[in-house]
Protein backbone atom coordinates (compact mmCIF):
# COMPACT_ATOMS: atom_id res chain seq x y z
CA UNK A 1 0.00 0.00 0.00
CA UNK A 2 1.08 3.18 -0.64
CA UNK A 3 2.83 5.69 1.92
CA UNK A 4 -0.25 8.29 1.50
CA UNK A 5 -2.24 5.05 3.10
CA UNK A 6 -1.25 5.98 6.67
CA UNK A 7 -2.27 9.83 6.58
CA UNK A 8 -4.91 10.79 8.88
CA UNK A 9 -8.00 10.45 8.73
CA UNK A 10 -6.86 6.63 7.37
CA UNK A 11 -10.39 5.39 6.13
CA UNK A 12 -10.64 8.03 3.65
CA UNK A 13 -6.80 8.13 2.71
CA UNK A 14 -6.57 4.27 2.68
CA UNK A 15 -9.75 4.52 -0.50
CA UNK A 16 -7.96 7.30 -2.10
CA UNK A 17 -4.67 5.00 -2.53
CA UNK A 18 -6.39 2.57 -3.86
CA UNK A 19 -8.18 4.57 -6.68
CA UNK A 20 -4.69 5.68 -7.74
CA UNK A 21 -3.92 1.79 -8.77
CA UNK A 22 -7.22 1.88 -10.63
CA UNK A 23 -6.60 3.64 -14.39
CA UNK A 24 -9.44 6.09 -14.34
CA UNK A 25 -9.23 8.43 -17.23
CA UNK A 26 -12.73 10.71 -18.29
CA UNK A 27 -14.80 7.66 -21.25
CA UNK A 28 -12.68 5.03 -19.64
CA UNK A 29 -14.09 4.49 -16.32
CA UNK A 30 -14.95 0.14 -16.55
CA UNK A 31 -12.29 -0.17 -13.94
CA UNK A 32 -12.95 1.50 -11.24
CA UNK A 33 -16.89 1.66 -12.01
CA UNK A 34 -16.40 -2.61 -11.33
CA UNK A 35 -14.18 -1.72 -8.20
CA UNK A 36 -16.60 0.49 -6.34
CA UNK A 37 -19.93 -1.36 -7.64
CA UNK A 38 -17.90 -5.02 -5.80
CA UNK A 39 -16.70 -2.89 -2.80
CA UNK A 40 -20.20 -2.04 -2.26
CA UNK A 41 -22.21 -5.42 -2.84
CA UNK A 42 -19.34 -7.14 -0.49
CA UNK A 43 -20.25 -4.48 2.73
CA UNK A 44 -24.05 -5.56 1.58
CA UNK A 45 -24.84 -1.88 0.35
CA UNK A 46 -27.58 -1.23 -2.22
CA UNK A 47 -25.91 -0.89 -5.48
CA UNK A 48 -26.83 -0.40 -8.97
CA UNK A 49 -25.90 1.35 -12.78
CA UNK A 50 -28.21 4.02 -14.24
CA UNK A 51 -29.21 3.57 -17.51
CA UNK A 52 -25.81 5.98 -18.61
CA UNK A 53 -23.44 3.94 -16.09
CA UNK A 54 -23.23 6.21 -12.74
CA UNK A 55 -22.96 4.24 -9.90
CA UNK A 56 -25.88 4.40 -7.27
CA UNK A 57 -25.56 3.32 -3.68
CA UNK A 58 -27.66 3.26 -0.92
CA UNK A 59 -27.04 3.07 2.78
CA UNK A 60 -29.73 2.19 5.73
CA UNK A 61 -29.19 4.82 8.74
CA UNK A 62 -27.27 4.24 11.60
CA UNK A 63 -29.72 3.00 14.78
CA UNK A 64 -31.27 6.48 16.28
CA UNK A 65 -30.84 8.31 12.81
CA UNK A 66 -33.88 7.01 10.90
CA UNK A 67 -35.63 9.79 11.39
CA UNK A 68 -33.51 12.02 9.45
CA UNK A 69 -33.74 13.56 5.73
CA UNK A 70 -32.16 11.31 3.29
CA UNK A 71 -28.85 12.65 2.24
CA UNK A 72 -27.10 12.55 -1.44
CA UNK A 73 -23.53 12.71 -1.86
CA UNK A 74 -22.35 13.13 -5.32
CA UNK A 75 -18.77 13.24 -6.82
CA UNK A 76 -17.12 11.76 -10.14
CA UNK A 77 -14.98 8.89 -10.56
CA UNK A 78 -12.99 9.99 -13.66
CA UNK A 79 -9.87 12.24 -13.69
CA UNK A 80 -8.13 14.29 -16.24
CA UNK A 81 -4.85 12.23 -17.79
CA UNK A 82 -2.28 14.94 -18.13
CA UNK A 83 1.50 13.78 -18.00
CA UNK A 84 4.97 16.05 -18.74
CA UNK A 85 6.10 14.97 -22.21
CA UNK A 86 8.95 12.70 -20.51
CA UNK A 87 7.01 11.45 -18.03
CA UNK A 88 6.46 7.49 -19.40
CA UNK A 89 2.95 6.41 -18.44
CA UNK A 90 -0.25 5.09 -19.65
CA UNK A 91 -3.12 6.24 -18.57
CA UNK A 92 -5.27 3.32 -19.59
CA UNK A 93 -2.64 0.91 -17.98
CA UNK A 94 -0.29 2.79 -15.59
CA UNK A 95 -1.53 3.46 -11.69
CA UNK A 96 -1.05 7.01 -10.62
CA UNK A 97 2.37 7.26 -8.63
CA UNK A 98 1.15 9.38 -4.92
CA UNK A 99 4.11 10.78 -3.20
CA UNK A 100 4.00 13.23 -0.68
CA UNK A 101 6.25 16.44 -0.87
CA UNK A 102 6.17 18.50 2.52
CA UNK A 103 2.15 19.21 3.37
CA UNK A 104 1.20 18.22 0.03
CA UNK A 105 0.32 14.92 -1.42
CA UNK A 106 1.55 15.36 -5.62
CA UNK A 107 2.23 12.31 -7.97
CA UNK A 108 4.77 11.51 -9.98
CA UNK A 109 4.94 14.03 -13.40
CA UNK A 110 0.80 12.94 -14.19
CA UNK A 111 -2.24 14.76 -12.58
CA UNK A 112 -3.29 12.90 -8.95
CA UNK A 113 -6.91 12.99 -9.50
CA UNK A 114 -7.32 14.10 -6.13
CA UNK A 115 -10.04 16.10 -8.54
CA UNK A 116 -12.39 14.36 -7.62
CA UNK A 117 -10.80 11.32 -6.08
CA UNK A 118 -10.58 12.55 -2.39
CA UNK A 119 -14.40 12.82 -2.77
CA UNK A 120 -15.09 9.76 -3.93
CA UNK A 121 -12.71 7.94 -1.08
CA UNK A 122 -14.73 10.18 1.06
CA UNK A 123 -17.87 8.68 -0.01
CA UNK A 124 -16.96 5.05 0.30
CA UNK A 125 -15.17 5.36 3.66
CA UNK A 126 -18.53 6.67 5.04
CA UNK A 127 -20.58 3.96 3.25
CA UNK A 128 -18.17 1.65 4.87
CA UNK A 129 -17.87 2.81 8.57
CA UNK A 130 -19.61 1.33 10.70
CA UNK A 131 -19.60 3.72 13.77
CA UNK A 132 -19.88 7.12 12.07
CA UNK A 133 -23.74 8.55 13.11
CA UNK A 134 -25.95 9.10 9.69
CA UNK A 135 -29.07 9.00 8.48
CA UNK A 136 -30.56 7.24 5.32
CA UNK A 137 -27.66 8.23 2.89
CA UNK A 138 -27.62 7.77 -1.06
CA UNK A 139 -24.64 8.09 -2.84
CA UNK A 140 -24.31 9.09 -6.96
CA UNK A 141 -20.82 8.74 -8.48
CA UNK A 142 -21.09 9.79 -12.09
CA UNK A 143 -18.91 9.07 -14.96
CA UNK A 144 -17.25 11.59 -17.38
CA UNK A 145 -17.14 14.79 -15.81
CA UNK A 146 -14.29 15.79 -16.81
CA UNK A 147 -14.56 15.10 -20.77
CA UNK A 148 -18.54 16.10 -21.26
CA UNK A 149 -20.25 15.44 -17.73
CA UNK A 150 -22.31 12.80 -19.53
CA UNK A 151 -22.87 10.94 -16.47
CA UNK A 152 -24.88 14.26 -15.02
CA UNK A 153 -26.18 15.29 -18.54
CA UNK A 154 -28.09 11.45 -18.92
CA UNK A 155 -28.88 11.77 -14.90
CA UNK A 156 -33.28 10.50 -14.81
CA UNK A 157 -35.97 11.04 -12.55
CA UNK A 158 -36.69 8.68 -9.95
CA UNK A 159 -33.63 7.06 -8.62
CA UNK A 160 -33.41 9.42 -5.31
CA UNK A 161 -35.24 9.92 -2.13
CA UNK A 162 -33.34 12.53 -0.82
CA UNK A 163 -34.09 16.18 -0.75
CA UNK A 164 -30.11 17.40 0.14
CA UNK A 165 -26.89 16.76 -1.76
CA UNK A 166 -23.31 17.30 -1.02
CA UNK A 167 -20.82 17.82 -4.03
CA UNK A 168 -17.48 16.97 -2.82
CA UNK A 169 -15.67 18.55 -6.11
CA UNK A 170 -14.81 22.11 -4.99
CA UNK A 171 -10.88 22.64 -4.23
CA UNK A 172 -10.68 24.98 -1.59
CA UNK A 173 -10.86 23.83 2.17
CA UNK A 174 -13.20 26.50 4.50
CA UNK A 175 -15.40 27.98 1.37
CA UNK A 176 -18.82 26.49 0.34
CA UNK A 177 -19.85 26.54 -3.09
CA UNK A 178 -23.58 27.30 -4.38
CA UNK A 179 -22.95 28.44 -8.03
CA UNK A 180 -20.41 27.84 -10.78
CA UNK A 181 -20.38 28.32 -14.77
CA UNK A 182 -22.13 26.80 -17.37
CA UNK A 183 -19.72 26.15 -20.53
CA UNK A 184 -19.80 24.83 -24.42
CA UNK A 185 -17.45 23.13 -26.76
CA UNK A 186 -16.39 24.93 -29.90
CA UNK A 187 -14.62 22.62 -32.31
CA UNK A 188 -13.04 23.93 -35.84
CA UNK A 189 -11.55 21.91 -38.49
CA UNK A 190 -9.77 24.02 -41.33
CA UNK A 191 -9.50 22.21 -44.07
CA UNK A 192 -5.73 22.10 -46.06
CA UNK A 193 -3.86 21.28 -49.13
CA UNK A 194 -0.66 19.07 -48.71
CA UNK A 195 1.92 20.47 -50.77
CA UNK A 196 5.97 19.07 -51.31
CA UNK A 197 8.37 20.20 -49.15
CA UNK A 198 10.11 22.82 -51.08
CA UNK A 199 13.61 22.06 -52.40
CA UNK A 200 16.42 22.96 -50.38
CA UNK A 201 14.65 23.62 -47.07
CA UNK A 202 15.35 22.75 -43.79
CA UNK A 203 13.42 20.94 -41.28
CA UNK A 204 12.89 22.33 -37.42
CA UNK A 205 11.10 21.54 -34.69
CA UNK A 206 9.39 24.17 -32.66
CA UNK A 207 8.94 23.30 -29.09
CA UNK A 208 6.91 24.90 -26.36
CA UNK A 209 7.68 23.39 -22.77
CA UNK A 210 7.19 24.36 -18.82
CA UNK A 211 4.15 26.37 -18.74
CA UNK A 212 2.27 26.21 -15.82
CA UNK A 213 -0.79 25.01 -17.32
CA UNK A 214 -4.11 24.61 -15.17
CA UNK A 215 -7.83 24.11 -14.69
CA UNK A 216 -9.20 26.42 -17.68
CA UNK A 217 -11.72 27.40 -15.04
CA UNK A 218 -10.29 28.00 -11.81
CA UNK A 219 -6.56 29.06 -13.07
CA UNK A 220 -8.02 31.12 -16.73
CA UNK A 221 -7.73 34.41 -14.51
CA UNK A 222 -4.20 34.02 -13.47
CA UNK A 223 -2.73 35.56 -16.53
CA UNK A 224 -0.56 32.12 -17.11
CA UNK A 225 0.36 31.37 -20.66
CA UNK A 226 -1.23 29.49 -23.37
CA UNK A 227 1.33 27.11 -25.69
CA UNK A 228 -0.90 27.31 -28.65
CA UNK A 229 -0.82 31.10 -28.48
CA UNK A 230 3.01 31.40 -27.74
CA UNK A 231 3.81 28.66 -30.76
CA UNK A 232 1.43 30.39 -33.17
CA UNK A 233 2.78 33.76 -32.30
CA UNK A 234 6.44 32.64 -32.59
CA UNK A 235 5.94 31.14 -35.65
CA UNK A 236 4.11 34.69 -37.31
CA UNK A 237 7.11 36.76 -35.69
CA UNK A 238 9.40 33.95 -37.95
CA UNK A 239 7.49 33.79 -40.86
CA UNK A 240 7.27 37.74 -41.07
CA UNK A 241 11.17 37.73 -41.34
CA UNK A 242 11.24 34.85 -43.45
CA UNK A 243 7.97 34.72 -45.90
CA UNK A 244 9.02 31.43 -47.12
CA UNK A 245 8.83 29.26 -43.60
CA UNK A 246 5.86 26.91 -44.12
CA UNK A 247 4.19 24.71 -41.48
CA UNK A 248 4.26 20.71 -41.87
CA UNK A 249 2.93 19.72 -38.41
CA UNK A 250 1.07 21.23 -35.29
CA UNK A 251 0.51 19.74 -31.79
CA UNK A 252 -0.50 21.62 -29.18
CA UNK A 253 -2.47 20.93 -26.07
CA UNK A 254 -4.03 18.20 -24.41
CA UNK A 255 -7.65 18.71 -22.94
CA UNK A 256 -10.67 21.20 -23.46
CA UNK A 257 -10.41 22.23 -19.90
CA UNK A 258 -6.76 22.13 -19.17
CA UNK A 259 -4.61 25.26 -20.16
CA UNK A 260 -2.32 24.35 -22.75
CA UNK A 261 1.44 23.70 -21.05
CA UNK A 262 2.98 22.82 -24.23
CA UNK A 263 3.24 23.07 -28.18
CA UNK A 264 5.05 21.01 -30.81
CA UNK A 265 5.51 22.33 -34.25
CA UNK A 266 7.30 20.93 -37.56
CA UNK A 267 8.19 24.10 -40.01
CA UNK A 268 10.47 24.41 -42.68
CA UNK A 269 12.86 27.11 -44.39
CA UNK A 270 14.80 27.53 -46.70
CA UNK A 271 18.81 25.87 -45.35
CA UNK A 272 20.83 29.25 -45.77
CA UNK A 273 18.07 30.78 -43.12
CA UNK A 274 18.19 28.15 -40.57
CA UNK A 275 20.50 30.71 -38.52
CA UNK A 276 17.97 33.66 -38.84
CA UNK A 277 14.94 31.71 -37.80
CA UNK A 278 17.45 30.56 -34.92
CA UNK A 279 17.32 34.27 -33.70
CA UNK A 280 13.64 35.15 -34.64
CA UNK A 281 12.51 32.74 -32.46
CA UNK A 282 15.28 33.72 -29.37
CA UNK A 283 14.42 37.12 -29.88
CA UNK A 284 10.44 37.08 -29.68
CA UNK A 285 10.71 34.29 -26.71
CA UNK A 286 12.89 36.89 -25.05
CA UNK A 287 9.86 39.47 -25.47
CA UNK A 288 7.44 36.73 -24.29
CA UNK A 289 8.95 35.63 -21.21
CA UNK A 290 9.28 39.27 -19.87
CA UNK A 291 5.73 39.53 -20.82
CA UNK A 292 4.72 36.62 -18.69
CA UNK A 293 6.92 36.99 -15.54
CA UNK A 294 4.59 34.63 -13.65
CA UNK A 295 5.65 31.47 -16.36
CA UNK A 296 8.98 31.39 -14.91
CA UNK A 297 9.65 27.63 -16.28
CA UNK A 298 8.92 28.58 -19.81
CA UNK A 299 11.23 26.94 -22.41
CA UNK A 300 11.22 27.65 -26.06
CA UNK A 301 13.47 25.40 -28.13
CA UNK A 302 14.38 24.76 -32.13
CA UNK A 303 16.34 21.83 -32.86
CA UNK A 304 16.92 20.51 -36.82
CA UNK A 305 14.44 17.60 -37.23
CA UNK A 306 14.31 15.05 -40.11
CA UNK A 307 11.96 15.95 -43.45
CA UNK A 308 8.26 15.82 -43.29
CA UNK A 309 6.29 14.43 -45.95
CA UNK A 310 4.80 17.18 -46.53
CA UNK A 311 3.58 21.15 -45.97
CA UNK A 312 0.47 23.33 -45.58
CA UNK A 313 0.06 25.22 -48.06
CA UNK A 314 0.44 28.66 -48.14
CA UNK A 315 -3.12 30.18 -48.29
CA UNK A 316 -4.24 27.84 -45.29
CA UNK A 317 -1.21 28.60 -43.69
CA UNK A 318 -1.74 32.04 -43.25
CA UNK A 319 -5.88 31.60 -42.24
CA UNK A 320 -4.68 29.60 -39.66
CA UNK A 321 -1.96 31.73 -38.20
CA UNK A 322 -4.28 35.12 -38.41
CA UNK A 323 -7.32 32.78 -36.95
CA UNK A 324 -5.34 31.98 -33.92
CA UNK A 325 -4.68 35.23 -33.47
CA UNK A 326 -7.94 36.78 -33.54
CA UNK A 327 -9.66 33.48 -31.33
CA UNK A 328 -10.06 35.03 -27.63
CA UNK A 329 -8.47 33.28 -24.94
CA UNK A 330 -8.50 34.05 -21.26
CA UNK A 331 -11.12 35.95 -19.60
CA UNK A 332 -13.50 37.82 -21.62
CA UNK A 333 -15.12 39.67 -18.61
CA UNK A 334 -15.15 40.02 -15.14
CA UNK A 335 -18.26 39.40 -13.11
CA UNK A 336 -19.83 42.94 -11.96
CA UNK A 337 -21.80 41.29 -9.18
CA UNK A 338 -19.76 39.05 -7.60
CA UNK A 339 -16.12 40.15 -6.60
CA UNK A 340 -12.64 38.45 -8.17
CA UNK A 341 -14.80 35.95 -10.49
CA UNK A 342 -14.92 35.81 -14.03
CA UNK A 343 -17.83 35.88 -15.78
CA UNK A 344 -16.85 34.64 -19.34
CA UNK A 345 -13.87 32.75 -20.44
CA UNK A 346 -12.39 30.82 -23.28
CA UNK A 347 -9.52 28.48 -23.51
CA UNK A 348 -7.87 28.23 -27.15
CA UNK A 349 -7.35 23.97 -25.87
CA UNK A 350 -5.82 22.31 -28.52
CA UNK A 351 -4.54 22.58 -32.49
CA UNK A 352 -3.76 19.97 -34.06
CA UNK A 353 -2.81 19.11 -37.53
CA UNK A 354 -4.31 15.38 -38.85
CA UNK A 355 -5.69 13.71 -41.55
CA UNK A 356 -9.60 12.87 -41.40
CA UNK A 357 -11.17 10.23 -43.98
CA UNK A 358 -8.05 11.48 -46.64
CA UNK A 359 -8.44 14.50 -46.19
CA UNK A 360 -5.86 17.11 -44.18
CA UNK A 361 -7.53 19.45 -41.37
CA UNK A 362 -6.52 21.37 -38.67
CA UNK A 363 -8.45 20.57 -35.61
CA UNK A 364 -9.21 23.25 -33.04
CA UNK A 365 -10.72 22.38 -29.61
CA UNK A 366 -11.49 25.49 -27.51
CA UNK A 367 -14.43 25.68 -24.09
CA UNK A 368 -15.99 28.54 -23.49
CA UNK A 369 -17.59 29.28 -19.76
CA UNK A 370 -20.19 31.86 -18.48
CA UNK A 371 -21.82 32.55 -15.21
CA UNK A 372 -24.37 33.15 -17.86
CA UNK A 373 -25.84 30.58 -20.86
CA UNK A 374 -26.67 33.51 -23.07
CA UNK A 375 -23.45 34.90 -22.64
CA UNK A 376 -21.97 31.29 -22.50
CA UNK A 377 -23.44 31.03 -26.22
CA UNK A 378 -22.50 34.37 -27.49
CA UNK A 379 -18.87 34.17 -26.90
CA UNK A 380 -19.03 30.93 -28.59
CA UNK A 381 -20.23 32.21 -31.86
CA UNK A 382 -17.31 35.03 -30.84
CA UNK A 383 -14.84 32.19 -31.19
CA UNK A 384 -16.03 29.69 -33.84
CA UNK A 385 -16.25 33.00 -35.92
CA UNK A 386 -12.74 33.40 -35.70
CA UNK A 387 -12.17 30.31 -37.27
CA UNK A 388 -15.44 30.49 -39.87
CA UNK A 389 -13.82 33.84 -41.55
CA UNK A 390 -10.54 31.44 -42.22
CA UNK A 391 -12.70 28.24 -43.68
CA UNK A 392 -13.18 26.45 -41.07
CA UNK A 393 -16.05 24.22 -40.57
CA UNK A 394 -17.55 25.10 -37.01
CA UNK A 395 -19.79 23.64 -34.31
CA UNK A 396 -20.73 24.16 -30.72
CA UNK A 397 -21.57 21.25 -28.37
CA UNK A 398 -22.14 19.51 -25.20
CA UNK A 399 -23.16 22.83 -24.01
CA UNK A 400 -24.01 22.62 -20.19
CA UNK A 401 -25.67 25.17 -18.10
CA UNK A 402 -24.68 26.85 -14.52
CA UNK A 403 -26.15 26.67 -11.32
CA UNK A 404 -27.78 29.33 -10.10
CA UNK A 405 -26.98 30.41 -6.25
CA UNK A 406 -29.66 30.11 -3.80
CA UNK A 407 -28.50 32.38 -0.90
CA UNK A 408 -31.41 31.43 0.96
CA UNK A 409 -30.88 27.77 0.82
CA UNK A 410 -31.41 25.92 4.08
CA UNK A 411 -28.66 23.34 4.01
CA UNK A 412 -26.32 26.35 3.21
CA UNK A 413 -27.37 27.85 6.39
CA UNK A 414 -26.93 24.49 8.48
CA UNK A 415 -23.83 23.91 6.42
CA UNK A 416 -22.39 27.66 7.96
CA UNK A 417 -23.55 26.86 11.42
CA UNK A 418 -21.67 23.98 11.66
CA UNK A 419 -18.56 25.61 10.67
CA UNK A 420 -18.55 28.08 12.69
CA UNK A 421 -19.54 25.90 15.59
CA UNK A 422 -16.14 23.88 15.16
CA UNK A 423 -14.01 26.69 13.74
CA UNK A 424 -15.77 29.62 15.68
CA UNK A 425 -15.31 31.68 11.43
CA UNK A 426 -17.24 32.13 8.84
CA UNK A 427 -16.97 30.17 5.70
CA UNK A 428 -16.70 31.89 2.75
CA UNK A 429 -19.89 31.50 0.15
CA UNK A 430 -18.34 31.73 -3.33
CA UNK A 431 -19.46 30.49 -6.94
CA UNK A 432 -16.75 29.08 -9.19
CA UNK A 433 -15.58 29.89 -12.73
CA UNK A 434 -15.93 26.03 -13.68
CA UNK A 435 -18.14 23.26 -14.56
CA UNK A 436 -19.32 21.87 -11.03
CA UNK A 437 -22.59 19.05 -11.96
CA UNK A 438 -24.71 20.61 -9.31
CA UNK A 439 -26.52 22.68 -13.08
CA UNK A 440 -27.01 19.72 -14.73
CA UNK A 441 -28.11 17.36 -11.54
CA UNK A 442 -31.13 20.55 -10.99
CA UNK A 443 -32.72 19.30 -14.66
CA UNK A 444 -34.02 16.05 -13.63
CA UNK A 445 -33.72 16.61 -9.20
CA UNK A 446 -34.75 20.42 -9.23
CA UNK A 447 -35.78 19.71 -5.40
CA UNK A 448 -32.21 19.15 -4.19
CA UNK A 449 -30.87 21.25 -2.38
CA UNK A 450 -27.12 21.26 -2.73
CA UNK A 451 -24.15 22.84 -1.55
CA UNK A 452 -20.48 22.00 -3.22
CA UNK A 453 -17.34 21.84 -0.81
CA UNK A 454 -13.69 19.80 -0.52
CA UNK A 455 -10.26 20.18 0.66
CA UNK A 456 -7.37 22.10 -0.81
CA UNK A 457 -6.58 21.30 -4.05
CA UNK A 458 -3.81 23.12 -6.32
CA UNK A 459 -3.09 22.57 -10.13
CA UNK A 460 -5.51 20.73 -10.87
CA UNK A 461 -5.87 19.55 -14.35
CA UNK A 462 -2.04 19.35 -14.74
CA UNK A 463 1.03 17.03 -13.64
CA UNK A 464 1.39 19.86 -10.85
CA UNK A 465 -1.77 18.77 -9.41
CA UNK A 466 -1.58 18.18 -5.28
CA UNK A 467 -3.53 18.03 -2.25
CA UNK A 468 -2.78 19.80 0.77
CA UNK A 469 -3.21 17.05 3.40
CA UNK A 470 -4.18 18.92 6.35
CA UNK A 471 -6.88 20.60 4.55
CA UNK A 472 -8.27 16.79 3.49
CA UNK A 473 -8.27 15.82 7.49
CA UNK A 474 -10.62 19.72 8.20
CA UNK A 475 -12.71 18.38 5.19
CA UNK A 476 -13.39 14.74 6.08
CA UNK A 477 -14.30 16.11 9.83
CA UNK A 478 -16.00 18.81 8.60
CA UNK A 479 -17.95 16.68 6.66
CA UNK A 480 -18.44 14.31 9.58
CA UNK A 481 -20.22 17.01 11.70
CA UNK A 482 -22.54 18.23 8.57
CA UNK A 483 -23.74 14.49 8.05
CA UNK A 484 -24.76 14.10 11.78
CA UNK A 485 -26.45 17.75 11.66
CA UNK A 486 -28.71 16.69 8.80
CA UNK A 487 -32.32 17.56 10.55
CA UNK A 488 -35.27 15.41 10.75
CA UNK A 489 -37.77 14.80 8.02
CA UNK A 490 -40.91 16.87 8.49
Amino acid sequence: MSPIAELNPKPLWQHFARLCQIPRPSKHEQKVVEYIVDFAKKRGLDVQLDEIGNIIIKKPATPGMEDRKTLALQSHVDMVPQKNADTDHDFLKDPIRPTIDGEWVTAEGTTLGADNGIGVAAILALMESTDIPHGPLEALLTIDEEAGMTGAKNLQPGHFEAELLLNLDTEDEGELYVGCAGGVDINAQLPYSAEPVPADHQAFTLSVRGLRGGHSGLDIDKGRGNANKIANRLIDTAQREIPELRIAALDGGSLRNAIPRESFSTVTVPADLGVKLQRAIASECHAIIRELDNETKLEVALEAAEAPASVMDQASQQKLIRAIRCCPNGVERMSTALEAIADTSNNLARVVTEEAEGKNQVRIQCLVRSLSDSARDQHGLNVAAAFELAGAHTSLDNAYPGWTPNMQSPLLALMKDVYKEMTGAEPEVKVIHAGLECGLLAKPYPHWDMVSFGPTIRRAHSPEERVHIESVRKFWEYFLKVVEAIPKAQ
